[in-house]
This record gives structure tokens, C-alpha cells and sequence, in this order.
């Protein structure tokens, strides 16, 4: 992202989460901040999210979004359950879980760059909302600043279990800055996860996929976020796995239609191959 300037693509993947809440029945995310954080009216959310000629492109792509969120907070809960009780978001963006948080015992970090997270604050102020006292926000640069040392400075407790959501962020990091991050997580206590989506290579995905993940990263490298990295699964899971995790879930757009979007009558649903969502944990 540009130095001093908000992420301009975690608002164009806020806009499609609020666009979800506007056009899609039943939602595959119900989350009513969405729109509110926004401080637009519903009309221009959906036309500010549709963009002319996109046609199922966008509405695929605001599918995909929704189930990337959908399935990183299902994890959690799964976490939950057991007993976690830190939620960090790595690369928060305009997420708006730590507004909706629905465990009382829970603990939400939010890990951005400065900027972003000064342009959500404005957001949450501007909106009416208010950002509860189990949220935190703590600034890093995951490229020029160790993850470590910025959450070693906040209330986190590395002694404990955590689950991390990292959405939308590891295909503009460097294949480096990405298993730091993993090491580092994967380092913590017994009980811990992650959710995450990735990118495959674009050799690995059919012609026809290949050229409209050209455009898309024509759009956001223009926009200042180029893509850096992409993993096969197999290069991937080794990758999770030497940094400390033991149980891994990787599953592709097929499995994510299954889950999510399954019986639907309008349609939505994901497509392609080259996103994928996984989730690990360390349990020994």
C-alpha cells in the first residue's frame, strides 16, 4: 500500500461486504456495520461496488469476500468453543467483527498499517459507532516492522492461545514477510490458529481464469498494491507446516460453493481456481 495513504483495496472489499448486505438474500455474512461504516447510502454502495462492464465478475468477487469472512469467523467460533479467548485480525481493513463481537470473554486485536487504521477510526467516529472496550488496535507495517514487536507492545498474551484471521493481505507480501508472519504465529500457544486465503501461480489456473487474474492485478498494482507472492497447496502446506502448524484445512472454490452457497435461488456463488481458503492450528 502507499506510504501514508489508506489501503484503497480494503475499502473496494468493504464496499462488496456492504453491498452483500444490500443485495443478497439469505447473506452468507450478516453483518449490519457494514453499510454504517461506509457513511454511504445504499445506492451509491451498490453502484460504487458494481462496476460497469464487471458484470458475474463482480458479483463472483463480492461471493468470494464474503465467504473468505464467513469462514474465518466460523473457525473462530470453532476456537471459541475451545477455550481461545484473543482474536487477531492481521490486515483488519474495514472488517467490522470487533464492532459485532459476539463473545463476551473475547479479545480483539486489529493489526493494520497506521494509516488504514487512522482512516477507520474516522470511519467508526463519522459512522455513530463505537469501537468496544475489548478491541485493540495495534500499528505495524508488516513489511518494514516485526509483527512480533508490535504485538509484544499491546495487552496480547503470547503465554495463552490465539486465533489469527489473515485475509486479503498474503498476496501482497513478499514470500518472506509471509513465513515470518507464520513462524511467528505458529510459535504461540498450544491451541492456536489461523485462517487465510491465497493465490495459486497463474500457470496453475486455466487460460481463461489467467487472463481475468492479469486484469485484476493490473488494477491493484496501479491502485499502489501489487501482488507479490502465490502458492500452489502443496507449496503452501509446507509452508504452514514448517512454521509450527499440525492440522490443516485447505479447500478450493468447488468445497467453498458446497459449504456456503449451496440451494441458493439467485445464483451467487464463487468461481475459478485460483483463490483459496485454508485454516491451521497447532495442537501439539
Amino acid at each position: 500500500m502507499q506510504e501514508q495513504a489508506a489501503s484503497r483495496t480494503a475499502f473496494r472489499v468493504a464496499l462488496r461486504r456492504a453491498a452483500h448486505q444490500i443485495l443478497d438474500d439469505p447473506r452468507v455474512l450478516d453483518d449490519p456495520i457494514a453499510v454504517p461504516i461506509l457513511g454511504m447510502d445504499e445506492e451509491a454502495i451498490v453502484t460504487a461496488a458494481m462496476r460497469p462492464g464487471e458484470g458475474g465478475y463482480s458479483t463472483r468477487l463480492r461471493a468470494y469476500f464474503v465467504a473468505r469472512s464467513r469462514y474465518a469467523e466460523d473457525a473462530l467460533a470453532t476456537a471459541v468453543a475451545s477455550g481461545v479467548d484473543q482474536y487477531v485480525v492481521l490486515g483488519a481493513g474495514l472488517d467490522t467483527f470487533a464492532c459485532r463481537n459476539p463473545f463476551p470473554a473475547l479479545r480483539v486485536f486489529e493489526i493494520d498499517h497506521p494509516a488504514t487504521q487512522a482512516w477507520k477510526r474516522e470511519r467508526i467516529a463519522a459512522s455513530g459507532l463505537t469501537l468496544p472496550a475489548s478491541a485493540t488496535f495495534v500499528p505495524v507495517d508488516f513489511e518494514r516492522q516485526s509483527l512480533e514487536d508490535a504485538i509484544a507492545a499491546s495487552s496480547f498474551d503470547r503465554a495463552r492461545p490465539a486465533f489469527f484471521s489473515w485475509l486479503g493481505v498474503v498476496p501482497y507480501l513478499t514470500v518472506e514477510a509471509i513465513t515470518a508472519t507464520l513462524r511467528f504465529v505458529g510459535a504461540g500457544a498450544i491451541g492456536t490458529g489461523i485462517a487465510l486465503d491465497y493465490g495459486q501461480p497463474a500457470e496453475s489456473v486455466p487460460f481463461t481464469e489467467r487472463i481475468a487474474l492479469s486484469v485484476l492485478a493490473r488494477r491493484v498494482a496501479a491502485a499502489g498494491e501489487p501482488f507479490r507472492s502465490s502458492f500452489t497447496p502443496d507449496a503452501i502446506e509446507r509452508t504452514v507446516r514448517d512454521a509450527g502448524f499440525t492440522t490443516i484445512e485447505d479447500i478450493g472454490m468447488d468445497v467453498v460453493n458446497d459449504r456456503y452457497f449451496r440451494g441458493r435461488s439467485d445464483g451467487l456463488s464463487v468461481a475459478g481456481k485460483t483463490g483459496r481458503l485454508l485454516s491451521a492450528w497447532r495442537q501439539s
